[in-house]
């Protein structure tokens, strides 16, 4: 199966680099570029691209409002954030805007094709140090943690990422492909690792984060 990919990022260098890079991963096929958020625009709705990298600075319109309109004009195009903002908020500020990854440009070769395929693949892909800080900051019980992979499995964050955006049990299973017990069961368990007694309060205290959709 092949992946169809936009780059929007202003910088040519870079646009140049990452198709490159992309051309030599068979399953991988750059269809365009963007040097803007307008032109990204418009070109996301002329190509549907299965992917697109976004870089957050973009001139005109940022990243984040891009990333606000795609579902509107290609709902199958999943956004995954490429940039050099090492910052929870803005990460907070993509996957409420509708991202599915972010990931920095100072990460491997390897590390971007693997988000690309997760997010390819519906999953979400959050940049390790990144991820680290998102999930112990959610609660005080996980902050003794020392890793990401210490608490939470990689479902368990998939789905405390999905609740973050809003979305229900049956929202998750179906964007998971997973059954609606499958997701309760998860849910559970993140009310077990970070020390929440409820699910209620476990929605609470996602909310009270900041990192609850308004999509």
């Amino acid at each position: 199966m092949t992946i169809s990919i936009l780059i929007a990022d202003d910088h040519g260098l870079i646009r140049a680099g990452l198709r490159a890079l992309l051309q030599n991963v068979p399953e991988l096929n750059v269809v365009g570029e963007a040097e803007d958020g307008n032109t990204a625009l418009r070109r996301i709705e002329e190509l549907k691209p299965d992917i697109v990298l976004m870089d957050i600075s973009l001139p005109g319109l940022s990243g984040i409002e891009v990333t606000r309109q795609v579902r509107g004009i290609s709902p199958q195009t999943r956004v995954l954030a490429l940039t050099v903002h090492e910052d929870e908020g803005m990460l907070r500020e993509m996957l409420r805007a509708g991202a599915h990854g972010y990931i920095l440009k100072r990460a491997v070769d390897s590390d971007l094709i693997q988000a690309i395929r997760v997010v390819s693949q519906g999953h979400i892909y959050v940049y390790p140090s990144l991820t680290s800080a998102l999930v112990k900051d959610l609660s005080p019980h996980a902050q003794a943690l020392q890793s990401t992979e210490a608490a939470l499995t990689g479902r368990e964050l998939e789905v405390l990422l999905l609740l973050a955006r809003g979305y229900t049990n049956r929202q998750i299973a179906a964007e998971m492909n997973l059954s609606v017990r499958t997701i309760e069961g998860h849910r559970a368990s993140l009310v077990d690792k970070l020390g929440i007694s409820s699910r209620v309060e476990l929605m609470n205290y996602v909310e009270a984060h900041g990192l609850n959709s308004k999509m």
